[in-house]
Order: C-alpha cells, then structure tokens, then sequence
C-alpha cells in the first residue's frame, strides 16, 4: 500500500502562483511515476503533469506547458507541482496519483495509477 498526502492549496487571485505537494509513504519501493490530476465539480478528472521516479522525464497537459512544473525529490519520496499565472478555469481539486509500475497505460491516463490521494482544493477569484 502507499499512502499519498496531498498539501499546498489554498485561495489565490488569478495571476498568482502556487507550489503543491505530495509526500508518498507505505510500499514507496515499488513506483515508477508519479501524475498530478485535477477535477472540478460537474467535470471530468484531467490531466495536468506527471513524472517518472528514475529518470525524471515529464509529461503536461498543453493547457500548462510553460507555466506548470512538475518535480521531485526522491529521498524524500516527495513530487511537487510549481504552478504559476493560474487563471479562474484551474481553480479544481488537484490530486496526486501514484504508478507503481509502467503499465500499458501513458501516464497521462488515470488508469495508469494504482494510488490516489484525497486531494488539495485550489480556489482561483477573479
């Protein structure tokens, strides 16, 4: 098992820059990549970066190419999402998702994840 807990979000005014966090524990052995997600009511769960554990590569929605970074720090088990001009529309719950093994799956695709954090509200006003 690997428990994800999210943190960092908060109300921000559009324009402004947040940093989240994931911090994985449990079975952290086994991972291959970690994605972060975000949903808001009445709309599908969307992508938004991911990144692989051994050999960093990342992966964004065109949406925050440029603006979003997504990171880690493997001793401590940690990837974070540096998100900067945020505007109304990515105001959401943001998750982070766990892969412990490189499926069939892109990690663009939620199926790809066997573990999911609760989630962080990010507000976005105007």
């Amino acid at each position: 098992q690997v428990q994800l807990v999210e943190s960092g979000g908060g109300l921000v005014q559009a324009g402004d820059s947040l940093r989240l966090s994931c911090a994985a524990s449990g079975r952290t052995d086994r991972r291959y990549g970690m994605g972060w997600f975000r949903q808001a009511p009445g709309k599908e769960r969307e992508f938004v970066a991911a990144i692989t554990w051994s050999t960093g590569a990342t992966y964004y929605t065109d949406s925050v190419k440029g603006r979003f970074t997504i990171s880690r720090d493997n001793a401590k088990n940690t990837v974070y999402l540096q998100m900067t001009s945020l505007n109304g529309d990515e105001a959401a719950v943001y998750l982070c998702a766990a892969a412990t093994r490189d499926s069939r799956y892109s990690l663009r695709a939620p199926a790809a994840y066997d573990y999911w954090g609760q989630g962080t509200q990010v507000t976005v006003s105007s």
